[in-house]
């Protein structure tokens, strides 16, 4: 993951279908904020996705319950979730990608996506930390095939095991070895 500007770029062009968690918490527009605060309770998530005739409107968080309900000193049971829901709801397609939600997220200023098919019914749902678990995974195996495949030269200087001086050391596992260390270990 790149920052540049104001914007966070990914690298990748990983499938979001790949990274979404399926089956995400949904609940009824009708419902009560008490309801909605069970269900999520019971998944242990931060959000419902609030549908109305099985398609999404709206998306519930625990912050809208903190700052709209909470704070105010409503009752949970009274409120419904329609009345605090964020809408419009922003979507993404599940054809898109991990640096496409990414944007999207910048872009309009949320760290939850629901994704959505061709007919629009939500299929799953993606948040910051899922992108940044993915971003942070490719990350580390980049690194650690960058290790596997660096082969550094190295003029001259000491051998790190025969202390010889040698004009033709190359780094193998972080040590300078001279060629006649490196052929006895039969490393080319």
């Amino acid at each position: 993951m790149k920052k540049t500007s104001n914007a966070i770029r990914f690298e990748t062009r990983v499938p979001l279908k790949e990274v979404m968690r399926h089956d995400p918490t949904t609940i009824s527009s009708n419902a009560t904020v008490a309801k909605a605060a069970a269900s999520m309770c019971h998944d242990d998530v931060g959000s419902c996705i609030v549908l109305q005739h099985n398609l999404p409107v709206g998306i519930v968080t625990e912050q809208d319950i903190n700052c709209k309900v909470v704070a105010k000193d409503l009752r949970p049971s009274t409120v419904h979730v329609n009345e605090i829901m964020s809408t419009p709801l922003i979507t993404v397609s599940a054809e898109k990608t991990v640096g496409d939600a990414a944007h999207m997220m910048v872009k309009h200023k949320v760290r939850r996506l629901p994704v959505i098919d061709e007919n629009k019914k939500v299929i799953g749902i993606v948040t910051v930390r899922d992108l940044l678990t993915v971003s942070n995974e490719l990350n580390e195996l980049l690194t650690d095939l960058i290790e596997i495949n660096r082969e550094e030269i190295v003029d001259q200087g000491m051998c790190s095991r025969c202390s010889q001086m040698s004009d033709d050391l190359k780094r193998v596992d972080s040590v300078l070895l001279c060629a006649r260390c490196r052929e006895e270990d039969n490393i080319t």
